[in-house]
């Protein structure tokens, strides 16, 4: 397969550790805050959590926004359409999983956004 093949290129994207997770995350909440994402990803460290975020905003599935009117600065992530759209694609890979009974808990949640789990 040619590195510039579309389905190379998101399947690299997207198979990077954390960033399904991340997006779930975010679908889960309208806007988030850095600190909340990273208390609720445990086991993510900093560093990639950073790496993430910044990757998801640069392909446009995430958008920042940053109030500077207090201190400290605040800043929130949410999806952007395209990672809205994006969810849809995650929740399909659920049923799928759900399905052929991969070894998860089960799930009775078909939308993500109210998972605990």
């Amino acid at each position: 397969m040619e590195k510039d093949c579309t389905i190379y290129k998101t399947a690299d994207f997207i198979g990077k550790r954390w960033t399904l997770l991340i997006l779930l995350e975010l679908y889960k909440g309208n806007k988030i805050r850095y600190s909340r994402l990273k208390n609720n990803l445990i086991g993510m460290t900093p560093k990639i959590l950073s790496l993430r975020l910044k990757e998801l905003e640069k392909e446009k599935l995430i958008r920042k926004d940053i109030d500077t009117s207090q201190f400290p600065i605040k800043c929130e992530y949410s999806l952007t359409k395209s990672g809205t759209e994006f969810i849809k694609i995650i929740q399909n890979m659920k049923k799928w999983a759900l399905k052929w009974k991969i070894k998860n808990k089960v799930c009775n949640n078909t939308d993500c956004r109210h998972c605990d789990i």
